[in-house]
């Protein structure tokens, strides 16, 4: 079959790999029918995540249709069209009956590796290094889905793949990111990063009923894109976003903010994202925690941060004295994906939210290494990449 496979920095290629079997009664084998460009797999693109192999097959937004099943899974049958959740997930372990799917202690295989490098491991999840389990992704013609019993949600008739190709990773991410806010009805909520979650997190939090979004990035296209939403827009590099958001309050800053970039914070928007460009150039730091920093100190006394950006490793200068002295609430992590898919096909079924508006561009998994450079670079207007396999 084909496949995208990583091969280094900026070295995505579209191969010829082996087609995957059924390795456990609990397997399934889909025929992936589309998959999408993840922000995320732009930290792979760009050499940020650790204990990648050469011919990894990358990707973990997918979808498709069954074409094998092990002989365990009584839940699916040949035929099903399913959305894959990113997080790979057991069912059965403390944390997996408890709704923390992306905390499951049994489907991380090389989770002492983790272990070493978190305190203890998360999830195994698709297409994400072999500190992360080592599963082969989704960006290919055919993926191995392991405890396919537990996370595939099967797609209603009428609903297109484009309409709940999201519900694998960005639309719960981004759910996720407004319902850690606990958001009443009178709140103003403030969203770092415009792409593709920050896109699902600003019509979430209107979903669940803010009376104001806040979005802050500085591409011409994210910001129009979370107008049309009805968000108030703020360009980071033409205004300080901190003096912005205490006038929009009053001074009181907002009732939550969104942390939706992560590590890969612009080096250009402050003299803080400057040095934390300089320290991970030079080996002296991991991430660039700008972002985080900016959200705390625009977060109202009592507070909610919530963070979904990606970030891997030791924090440098966060203003950890601001948050317990104004009281913070931190709430973040890696979306327990299972968890959310019923409310979230509804929602799409009944028409509240269709999910596709975020896709700009389409192609095929042999355009995959070149539409990884124009997402990257942010490139012909692009926010978002599907491919039809």
């Amino acid at each position: 079959m084909k496949a995208l496979t990583w091969h280094g920095k900026s070295d995505i290629r579209c191969e010829s790999v082996p087609d995957p079997k059924i390795q456990h009664g609990r397997d399934a084998i889909i025929k992936v029918t589309a998959c999408a460009i993840c922000g995320s797999d732009l930290h792979i693109f760009d050499g940020m995540i650790p204990d990648m192999h050469s011919g990894d097959i990358v990707g973990h937004e997918t979808m498709g249709e069954v074409v094998e099943v092990g002989k365990d899974n009584t839940t699916l049958k040949v035929g099903d069209r399913v959305v894959v959740p990113f997080t790979i997930s057991c069912g059965e372990c403390f944390f997996c009956k408890r709704g923390y799917f992306s905390a499951c202690e049994r489907s991380n295989p090389d989770h002492e590796k983790a272990r070493t490098m978190w305190g203890n491991s998360p999830a195994g999840l698709f297409g994400y290094s072999h500190l992360l389990g080592g599963y082969s992704g989704g960006q290919a013609e055919y993926l191995r889905v392991p405890y396919a019993d537990v996370g595939p949600i099967k797609v209603p008739d009428g609903l297109t793949d484009e309409q709940v190709l999201f519900l694998s990773d960005i639309f719960p991410t981004g759910y996720m990111a407004a319902d850690f806010c606990d958001i009443q009805p009178a709140d103003t909520i403030a969203i770092w990063g415009c792409g593709p979650v920050g896109q699902m997190a600003i019509r979430s939090a209107s979903l669940l009923g803010a009376e104001r979004v806040i979005a802050i990035d500085t591409v011409a296209e994210r910001l129009e894109l979370a107008r049309a939403a009805g968000a108030v827009t703020l360009n980071f590099m033409d205004e300080d976003i901190y003096d912005r958001i205490m006038e929009l309050t009053r001074g009181r800053g907002a009732d939550a903010c969104i942390d939706a970039v992560g590590t890969e914070a612009s080096p250009v928007a402050s003299f803080d994202s400057v040095v934390d460009r300089i320290k991970v150039a030079t080996f002296m730091g991991t991430d660039r925690p700008h972002v985080l920093r900016q959200a705390i100190h625009c977060c109202r006394n009592f507070g909610t941060v919530s963070i979904v950006g990606v970030y891997g490793g030791f924090l440098d200068k966060i203003p950890f004295g601001s948050a317990i002295n104004r009281g913070l609430t931190f709430r973040m992590a890696q979306t327990p994906v299972q968890r959310y898919l019923p409310e979230l096909m509804r929602r799409i079924a009944e028409g509240e939210i269709d999910p596709s508006f975020v896709i700009t561009h389409r192609g095929s998994l042999e355009d995959g290494p070149e539409l990884y450079k124009t997402f990257r670079d942010k490139k012909d207007g692009c926010i978002k990449v599907v491919l039809k396999p």
